[in-house]
């Protein structure tokens, strides 16, 4: 396949992308959501990883397939590594999405915990991270949802793409809220990375010696 956007698809300018399960019932989805990445972005790498309660509704051998590589798991490693995983999950991606992101983990992304390799992963990196938050019924409109989402936002890097209304497996009734698709991910993740770029130009325009604008023998010493 060419241009994504010519098959209707988000545009997205990321080569490599980490792609977070957690703990909600969704995350069953995600092999149908990997295949629908590799299939319309065929030149993306994409790292699959999944959280320990994840594990109950997803395999690791389901994901691995449909990737094409090794679906991690959020746990530190028993054994000597030759590298620290956090740093480079941080300095691999370029962009994260967690899809779904249960209440448990914005609310520790929130906190600042930093106890597993992606937990602290994301704290420290300054790629687009974007949660898509899967909630049970009467969590939406919670204090502590509202007070983490609100600390998540405050995050230049970081976006929480509202959940829709959807039903809940438990009750019968159109009262969870379900995590948003992922393409919306990825337009939040294109938004962020986009606005990220003119940042960085204009701070690098802004940081030139006074004058230089106005003298273009400065600026060919700038270009070469």
């Amino acid at each position: 396949m060419g241009d994504p956007t010519a098959a209707g698809l988000p545009a997205f300018g990321v080569r490599r992308l980490l792609y977070v399960g957690t703990g909600a019932l969704s995350v069953a989805h995600m092999p149908f959501w990997l295949n629908w990445l590799r299939q319309g972005y065929p030149g993306l790498e994409v790292r699959p990883l999944i959280t320990r309660s994840a594990e109950r509704f997803v395999t690791r051998g389901a994901l691995a397939p449909l990737a094409g590589r090794e679906a991690l798991l959020d746990v530190w490693p028993d054994g000597p590594v030759h590298a620290a995983p956090h740093v480079e999950l941080a300095e691999w991606a370029e962009a994260v999405v967690v899809h779904p992101a249960s209440l448990n983990f914005l609310a520790r992304l929130a906190l600042g915990l930093a106890d597993t390799p992606v937990m602290l992963a994301l704290q420290c990196t300054l790629a687009p991270v974007v949660l898509a938050p899967s909630l049970p019924p009467g969590a939406l409109n919670s204090p502590a949802y509202r007070r983490h989402r609100a600390a998540l936002q405050e995050r230049p890097n970081v976006s929480v793409v509202p959940p829709t209304p959807g039903l809940s497996s438990t009750t019968g009734r159109m009262d969870a809220s379900l995590a948003a698709p992922l393409p919306e991910l990825l337009t939040a993740a294109e938004r962020l990375r986009t606005r990220a770029d003119a940042l960085a130009d204009g701070g690098s325009r802004d940081s030139e010696p006074a004058g230089t604008a106005t003298h273009p023998e400065h600026r060919a010493e700038v270009a070469r």
